[in-house]
């Protein structure tokens, strides 16, 4: 016997294969029938793998922030992104801004120094820079995405201040193929040992890993660019994010 509620508190209940949960508030689905306030399903595997459970408010988030180890496939899916129309911030354009006001060549060791700088004066300083200029792309854009969401202290001020209007997708993909894929690229690329001791820094030094733990979603990106993009725009539909 397998319960299902219009509107589930988020509260532990039963697993089965093929029912999708998310955190927060829930919304049930059902492709062949309406469920009433409280349903309860007897019968066959087939009918209970057609429920789908998501969060209710997801249909209404405007702003995307996409998170990310390096080598994971972020880029692909930010570039990708931007190749359909959607709105891009990049926190990253914050330091560049602020390197180039000094007068300072553009370079990873002066953007380095500056972002030092700035999270001097908290771990969440760059987005509380960000947040004006995100709210003034809300304003003309009906969706826009966020690339550089690094530090989970970021991650807390964005939450509290856009609420549900943001969902955070992680792009994810095994260690050894990521390092395989720092070594490989053209520009800046990354020994096993400096890929590590990187990951080791983002994870300590500035709050990475938070998160890509609490991310709303999450991509596999263990195979081919195609195939994380089909997955990405799968995605986009399913939460009804437009440009």
């Amino acid at each position: 016997m397998y319960f299902c509620q219009k509107r589930l508190p988020s509260y532990k209940w039963g697993f089965k294969p093929g029912i999708v949960v998310h955190n927060g508030n829930y919304i049930a689905k059902q492709a062949f029938a309406q469920c009433g306030d409280t349903a309860i399903m007897n019968g066959c595997e087939d009918s209970i793998n057609r429920l789908v459970v998501e969060r209710d408010w997801m249909a209404r988030a405007r702003t995307l922030a996409l998170v990310g180890m390096a080598g994971s496939g972020k880029t692909v899916c930010a570039a990708h992104l931007a190749s359909l129309g959607y709105f891009q911030f990049r926190f990253g354009s914050i330091i560049v801004n602020e390197v180039a006001r000094r007068g300072w060549p553009i370079n990873p060791e002066n953007e380095r120094v500056v972002r030092e700088e700035l999270r001097a004066d908290g771990m969440d300083a760059i987005a509380r820079r960000a947040l004006p200029l995100l709210k003034e792309a809300l304003a003309s854009h009906a969706c826009i995405v966020i690339d550089g969401l690094y530090s989970f202290s970021e991650y807390k001020f964005l939450r509290e201040q856009l609420g549900e209007d943001m969902v955070v997708v992680a792009i994810v993909a095994e260690r050894g193929l990521r390092y395989s894929r720092l070594a490989a690229r053209s520009e800046r690329p990354l020994t096993a040992q400096e890929a590590q001791q990187r990951d080791w820094q983002e994870i300590e030094r500035i709050e990475k890993g938070g998160p890509i733990a609490i991310a709303d979603y999450t991509l596999l990106n263990n195979a081919t660019p195609e195939e994380l993009l089909q997955a990405l725009e799968a995605l986009l539909m399913r939460l009804e994010f437009h440009p």
